[in-house]
């Protein structure tokens, strides 16, 4: 018996395992949720120099409506002349956050990176300019051209023993998270604003009992706790009790919870 059969890629997880609890999203729509609010990322491709090995490139990009990261570059810049003589690529996408850097959420876009057919360059283009605005500076230079890579496989981390493969397939088919603008906006105001309520939705829902917490993402389906507690720091995800769309349906649904969850204590 293989190592991925006894020990099989999670993709989902509950709060909790007995009762039933809507699902986290799948990797795949974490990295497509991830990938879409980044707008900079670093671009490794195989070296000319010394063949066989990555070079390392700070990369802006956008992406199109199948997800796939948008390059404007310079056939003068080293990456392109990589690419020119070989197509292999990776693109390493990291979450925006505070705290430890390695609980936060990275993911490793491997695959192809090809100039954009004529014909695509229309809407190529108007994709890369809407997320990069001062590019218009530069974009109509004669040894400017458009590319975008082609994923062939997702490698995922979700931060400490969260990580696994997503498909190309799953990843181009994944839809961005609805809350994935407003959640920036939720978790500031949460945290600052209602730490004694997620204190209460901890102790209910987790039943852990915390003397400090944080709410560190949230999703349409749910929301992710860091707290202090007797015995050290615990991470714990919460799912709500329905799903959500919205900044003001993940409002009422969290005053549905604490409401009911101060009622148990």
């Amino acid at each position: 018996m293989s190592i991925s059969e006894t020990n099989p890629p999670r993709k989902h997880a509950y709060t909790d395992p007995r009762a039933p609890q809507l699902p986290e999203p799948t990797y795949a729509e974490r990295v497509r949720t991830m990938v879409s609010l980044s707008t900079i990322a670093t671009l490794s491709t195989v070296s000319r120099k010394r063949s066989g090995y990555p070079f390392g490139s700070l990369m802006p990009y956008a992406i199109d409506g199948s997800g796939r990261p948008i390059f404007l570059i310079s056939n003068m810049a080293m990456h392109t002349q990589n690419l020119q003589a070989d197509t292999r690529a990776s693109l390493f996408v990291g979450q925006a956050g505070d705290g430890d850097p390695l609980g936060t959420a990275r993911a490793t876009l491997v695959g192809d990176v090809l100039p954009i057919p004529d014909e695509e360059v229309g809407e190529a283009r108007e994709h890369y300019l809407s997320r990069h605005e001062n590019s218009r500076s530069w974009v109509d230079f004669k040894d400017f051209g458009f590319f975008c890579l082609q994923p062939l496989d997702i490698y995922y981390v979700g931060g400490f023993g969260v990580m696994g493969w997503v498909t190309a397939e799953d990843y181009q088919v994944a839809k961005v998270d609805p809350l994935a603008e407003a959640a920036p906006r939720i978790l500031g105001h949460m945290n600052a604003e209602h730490v004694p309520a997620m204190i209460v939705l901890a102790r209910v829902h987790a039943g852990l009992d915390a003397t400090e917490v944080t709410m560190t993402a949230v999703d349409r389906l749910g929301f992710h706790l860091r707290l202090k507690t007797s015995e050290g720091m615990k991470g714990k995800r919460i799912n709500f009790l329905r799903e959500v769309l919205s900044a003001n349906e993940t409002r009422t649904v969290l005053v549905e919870m604490v409401r009911a969850a101060e009622a148990k204590t």
